[in-house]
C-alpha cells in the first residue's frame, strides 16, 4: 500500500472515529477500527493506531453507558 493511501485511510478513520462520538457510535466505531487495521499495511503506523484507538474508545463508551 502506498504512503498516500495510508495517509488517506488513516485520516478518514480518525475523522470517522471523532464523528462516532456524536452520531451512530457503534457503526462508526467499527468502521474507524477497520480503516485503522487496513491502514496498518502502510508506512503510516501512527495514523492507523490513532484511528484504531479512537474507534475502540467510541465502542467502549457506547457499550458501558
Amino acid at each position: 500500500m502506498s504512503d498516500l493511501t495510508g495517509k488517506i485511510l488513516g485520516w478518514l478513520g480518525i475523522v470517522i472515529g471523532v464523528v462516532g462520538f456524536f452520531f451512530a457510535p457503534i457503526w462508526l466505531g467499527i468502521i474507524a477500527v477497520v480503516l485503522g487495521l487496513i491502514s496498518l499495511a502502510s508506512p503510516q503506523k501512527v495514523l492507523a493506531w490513532i484511528a484504531i484507538i479512537l474507534g475502540v474508545i467510541v465502542l467502549l463508551i457506547q457499550i458501558f453507558s
